[in-house]
């Protein structure tokens, strides 16, 4: 047995993956940003039979975290950010106005517990390993399956397939982004990556292939 993606949702005005990953036997499971459609969320949630110990989000952008303040409230399990990130979580408002042009959008969702590099969420028998990948955002975090079977990479905004994460938002940093992908995430082996974004891809197809961070990229070396 491993740990198992129940549902796989593309959420909100940009698309964001948002992914209830759990333990097949006790039905525990974590949901992996909650971009928007709470509503949407919570009914997979019931759907699978799953109860929610944590709703974490990669980082904190609103595409990312709109539907995380319903779930608190429905599931009543805590919202888990990166303390890099709690100063951005704060523009969410704004962040609504002017890329959606959302004048009365929600407060940020309130933050139960914060996550660090080498921290892990204990889901069932399982648990979801947290490396933090600053350069999308301050407080960017990766996460990959811990325990028995097949391992799996949920990689936010920090690496999309043939591609990566933008670095010209508030708070990001491209040198960061970069040096967090090659030397946190490919030294992981050949991993399934899920990202925040997109088609899921592998570590191997990215470290070989990605046109910004693959072998011979002209965009940096080490």
């Amino acid at each position: 047995m491993a740990l198992k993606i129940f549902e796989h949702m593309v959420v909100g005005d940009l698309s964001c993956n948002c992914y209830l990953v759990g333990d097949p036997d006790t039905k525990q499971a974590v949901v992996i940003d909650p971009g928007d459609d709470g509503g949407r969320i919570q009914r997979a949630v019931i759907r699978h039979g799953l109860t929610v110990v944590a709703v974490v989000a990669t980082h904190a952008h609103f595409d990312h975290v709109l539907a995380a303040e319903a779930l608190r409230a429905a599931t009543g399990a805590p919202f888990y950010l990166n303390l890099e990130d709690m100063d951005l979580l704060q523009w969410l408002p704004a962040s609504l106005q002017l890329f959606l042009g959302i004048v009365d959008g929600p407060p940020p969702p309130e933050v139960d517990n914060t996550l660090s590099d080498g921290d892990e969420l204990k889901v069932g028998n399982f648990g979801l390993q947290v490396i933090h990948t600053p350069g999308h955002s301050p407080g960017s975090i990766c996460l990959v399956t811990a325990g028995p079977g097949e391992e799996m990479l949920f990689s936010g905004d920090t690496l999309f397939a043939m591609s990566i994460g933008r670095s010209d938002l508030p708070g990001g940093d491209q040198h960061s982004l970069f040096a967090s992908i090659r030397q946190r995430l490919f030294p992981l082996g050949d991993l399934p990556v899920f990202p925040g974004h997109g088609p899921s891809t592998s570590l191997d197809r990215e470290r070989v292939n990605n046109p910004f961070v693959g072998e011979g990229s002209r965009f940096w070396t080490s």
